[in-house]
């Protein structure tokens, strides 16, 4: 392994872990309606649960509705079933061949609870980051004992690895800041 391979993988860990909070963050609610809230449900599909967009078309009609269109009508009552089962506090409602999802307005108390959620979700990728830097030092700490590299090699490649987590640390911040500005906006 070269130098420009390590810090090419830790560059590209560094950035799916950036992608992967951007997608954690399009789980946590905010104010306005969005398809991504609902995601993580799955639906009793015949014995399998599926994932709620492969039994339906999802749709935000207004900042503040989901509608949700199964392609199959019997299973209105599974839907609605496991959107009530999940911990979104969602209240949807049906008139036999689509299902409407309002978003109530968050509570205050409510957004600082998303607020922390938001916090911890960071956290862990910030984690993640770190727990990268370290195994990409590691693995120049090995090239140099194997003598793969010299000493400024080491010490070149191991300031580009810091950069690089900063960026990515700034990256981090940035969305989270803007997730939480949002989380916290009242309308």
């Amino acid at each position: 392994m070269t130098v420009k391979e390590v810090e090419s993988q830790a560059k590209n860990r560094m950035e799916k872990a950036v992608a992967d909070l951007q997608t954690a963050m399009s789980h946590i609610r905010t104010g306005r309606a969005s398809v991504a809230l609902l995601d993580n449900i799955r639906v009793d599909y015949y014995g399998t649960p599926t994932p709620l967009n492969q039994v339906g078309t999802l749709h935000v009609p207004e900042p503040a509705m989901i509608t949700v269109q199964p392609w199959d009508a019997s299973l209105i009552g599974p839907i609605e079933k496991a959107i009530r089962a999940s911990e979104l506090g969602l209240n949807p409602a049906n008139d036999g061949k689509l299902i409407r999802i309002p978003i109530p307005a968050l509570t205050e108390e409510r957004r600082k609870e998303l607020a922390k959620k938001l916090h911890h979700v960071v956290e862990d990728h910030r984690v993640a980051i770190r727990n990268i830097r370290r195994d990409a030092n590691e693995q120049l700490k090995k090239l140099l004992k194997d003598k793969a590299i010299s000493e400024d090699d080491e010490r070149r490649s191991l300031e580009a690895i810091q950069k690089l987590t900063d960026a990515e640390m700034a990256k981090l911040d940035g969305n989270a800041k803007a997730k939480e500005k949002e989380i916290l906006e009242f309308r």
